[in-house]
């Protein structure tokens, strides 16, 4: 599986959000019932990454607060509030008017 992350990895770098997902969730159909809590975290990240990357912050949100339930020490925790930092921040009906 690390093989595979290090490969999801590069493809989030260079902006390949849709492969990079298609990956993640494969990993995790096949792979989340063996992995442990940690690694299934990860995978979790790493898709609210991509959902970032490409400006959905349902799906960020989403998979951020799944990484969390699962390991509370992800690095998805501060992803999570980031996000809701920024979504706290834009005030849509200011460019409404």
């Amino acid at each position: 599986m690390n093989q595979q992350l290090t490969s999801i990895k590069n493809q989030l770098r260079k902006g390949h959000c849709e492969e990079a997902i298609e990956a993640l969730r494969h990993l995790l159909e096949t792979e989340a019932s063996t992995a442990t809590a940690a690694q299934t975290a990860q995978l979790y990240y790493l898709l609210g990454n991509a959902y970032r990357k490409q400006g959905d912050w349902q799906g960020a949100l989403n998979n951020y607060q799944e990484a969390v339930a699962r390991d509370a020490h992800s690095p998805a925790a501060s992803a999570r509030d980031m996000v809701m930092d920024i979504l706290n921040f834009y005030n849509k009906d200011m460019y409404n008017q």
